[in-house]
């Protein structure tokens, strides 16, 4: 071979090479950061992998109350997504002017309900004395009900049902829906105030009751893109989960979808 035709070679080579480390497919891309309400796990998770599967680096995605991570946001935590399990917390960050408006879509609906262990045979009549005579029998278990959106769904719901001077001396907070769940798994509340959807990640645990929708707000999950992201793949992965594709996953799972 000759050294000409050697050199010709060698600069295809490299220039395929260049080519390649151009390309879309081949270029180094950033995941992006989900800060999203505690009752996403499951759900979100799967949407991350199925977003993975078809070639994106996968969402990191931090799970913690809506309320926390919307403070977060305000602290200037670097995001690129907020998914809250209230209208509320967006309303405050779309105020201070932390996301983008145009982007902010509602992704899915939830129920609320009442759910006690499998071993429990207790049904919750929902209605002011006869609830008080059931919540008689030990504490309940709630979101923060001041600020974590499922606290404050139940806490509208037992204020319609005229039972919340009743329930609250019998409420024991948690920092989120996640732990309030975690409380009755252990034992430590007979009951607790959860949404539909967070009763699947207990296999120990069943639906006692269910709140009338009308008793409370709706329970929607609004999503946005955070103003002071810069990473285009979080802009993409929100296209996706509002999809058609994305909302059937949280289908799957139990939510409510527009």
């Amino acid at each position: 071979m000759t050294e000409t035709r050697m050199s010709r070679m060698a600069r295809r080579a490299v220039l395929a090479g260049i080519l390649l480390l151009a390309s879309p497919a081949a270029a180094q891309r950033k995941a992006p950061l989900v800060l999203a309400a505690a009752s996403l796990q499951e759900s979100l998770g799967a949407a991350a992998d199925a977003w993975a599967r078809a070639g994106h680096p996968r969402p990191v995605i931090s799970f913690a109350a809506s309320s926390a991570l919307a403070r977060q946001v305000q602290a200037g935590a670097a995001a690129d997504l907020f998914v809250s399990a209230d209208q509320d917390w967006m309303d405050v960050l779309q105020r201070g002017g932390l996301i983008v408006p145009a982007t902010r879509a509602t992704l899915v609906g939830n129920r609320l309900v009442v759910v006690a262990a499998k071993s429990n045979p207790v049904r919750v009549p929902l209605a002011a004395k006869p609830l008080a005579r059931v919540l008689a029998a030990g504490p309940l278990a709630m979101a923060d009900t001041g600020a974590v959106p499922a606290g404050r769904y139940g806490k509208a719901a037992f204020q319609t049902l005229g039972a919340w001077p009743l329930v609250k001396p019998r409420v024991v907070e948690a920092e989120s829906v996640r732990a309030a769940l975690a409380l009755v798994e252990r034992g430590a509340a007979p009951l607790g105030i959860v949404y539909a959807t967070d009763v699947r990640a207990a296999p120990g645990l069943r639906v006692a009751g269910v709140f009338p929708a009308r008793t409370h707000p709706p329970i929607t999950y609004p999503i946005a893109r955070l103003k002071a992201s810069t990473n285009p793949e979080g802009e993409a992965f929100r296209r996706y989960l509002v999809s058609a594709s994305g909302r059937a996953i949280f289908r799957r799972y139990g939510f409510l979808t527009p």
